[in-house]
């Protein structure tokens, strides 16, 4: 991607963010094909341990297996599609509760009552089918496609430098889940996600913390980094009542916001990292998962600290869903199409969304759509 090439793109067709023939091509040639993420490492600690989850609509199970291996597998009995986990737990073995097939949490079939008489049937055969499954951390990660890329490929520089921040992500205690359901299309998060462009007007207090001009995106292959420098303090300004953070002696490295294609994000900050994950639940409906993370909580003071940290976080979300709601009602008028990319601020939408495109080449003029757009000119 040049800055030519940029400085020249007109952002996706609002048909991108509204037909549900491209919502439903989407879950297959994206989320089908890329890293998903799906658990955490707390909820498998032990052997026997098990927890379902789903991409999109497909349904499957990560399972800590009895030698310590992690492995993931479609949720669906080979039988006749029931499921073998309905809720998380530790077992050491997986059954539908509609017929009794009992896997082993390696896949293989061990036990189907009373199919003696079934000519040609070999347990060996029917197995679980295998899902990919790889961990950053404590982040579980799944992959439906078998000749994606590696997790720690597609992340490229992330883990090395989110160590070299001084985040040790092993250790650090999630604290708590929040659900945001938004009415939008899940790229019209995405691409809010991924510029400071609109930091001055819609965020005042995030505004207050960073350095604006300072602010850039630089774009990977499948990632994005946002440096995002904490202001310096003001004369007469104070932490805890005029600011959160402070800035750091170099200040480059004080905020960092990790993009992950399609729909996964990390936020480092200097004492916290919490994790976003975007979930279409149709093309104008979208499920935002925010998870935080902190290595000693404490409490206290630390406890308050952390509580307020979280309330910060949350401010700022509620900011950006009145934004995307606002967008998708926008992109719904006869009056809009495409429209232009800030050169200077916005290369990170850019990136993202020529992904979008190349992901959806070979498949979106089949699209089917619900009729041509309406043009607002005579």
């Amino acid at each position: 991607m040049s800055s030519l090439d940029l400085a020249r793109a007109s952002t996706l067709p609002a048909d991108y963010y509204l037909e549900p023939g491209i919502h439903e091509i989407e879950k297959e040639r994206i989320f089908g094909r890329t890293w998903q993420l799906v658990a955490r490492l707390e909820d498998l600690a032990r052997p026997g341990d098990f927890v379902p989850a789903t991409i999109i609509d497909e349904p499957i199970v990560i399972a800590h297996g009895l030698d310590g291996s992690l492995r993931g597998f479609y949720n669906v009995c080979r039988h006749r599609a029931g499921q073998v986990a309905l809720t998380r737990g530790n077992r050491k073995s997986l059954q539908c509760r509609y017929h009794g097939w009992t896997y082993g949490l390696d896949g293989t079939l061990r036990t189907a009552p009373e199919m003696e008489d079934t000519q040609a049937f070999d347990k060996a055969d029917f197995g679980l089918i295998p899902v990919r499954v790889e961990r950053w951390g404590p982040f579980v990660f799944a992959n439906l496609d078998h000749s994606a890329p590696p997790l720690l490929e597609t992340m490229g520089a992330i883990p090395a430098e989110v160590s070299a921040a001084g985040f040790d992500v092993d250790s650090m205690a999630r604290i708590e889940r929040r659900d945001y359901i938004i009415e939008c299309n899940w790229k019209v998060y995405v691409d809010n996600y991924l510029e400071g462009y609109h930091l001055p007007i819609a965020h005042p207090g995030l505004f207050r913390e960073v350095d604006y001009e300072a602010y850039r995106v630089e774009t990977f292959r499948y990632h994005s980094r946002q440096h995002a420098p904490i202001r310096e303090l003001k004369p007469g300004q104070e932490i805890g009542r005029d600011r959160r953070y402070v800035r750091s002696p170099d200040g480059e490295d004080d905020a960092l916001y990790y993009w992950l294609f399609p729909n996964t994000m990390f936020n480092i900050y200097p004492d916290n990292m919490s994790s976003n994950l975007i979930l279409p639940l149709g093309p104008d409906r979208t499920l935002t998962v925010f998870e935080w993370f902190f290595a000693q909580p404490g409490t206290g003071a630390g406890w308050e600290s952390m509580q307020q940290t979280i309330a910060f976080s949350d401010e700022i979300q509620q900011e950006d869903i009145v934004l995307c709601e606002q967008v998708q009602r926008g992109l719904r008028s006869r009056s809009y199409d495409t429209g232009r990319f800030s050169a200077k601020r916005e290369n990170g939408v850019f990136h993202f969304q020529s992904l979008v495109r190349e992901y959806l080449a070979t498949e979106i003029a089949a699209a089917p759509t619900d009729g041509a757009r309406q043009s607002a000119e005579p």
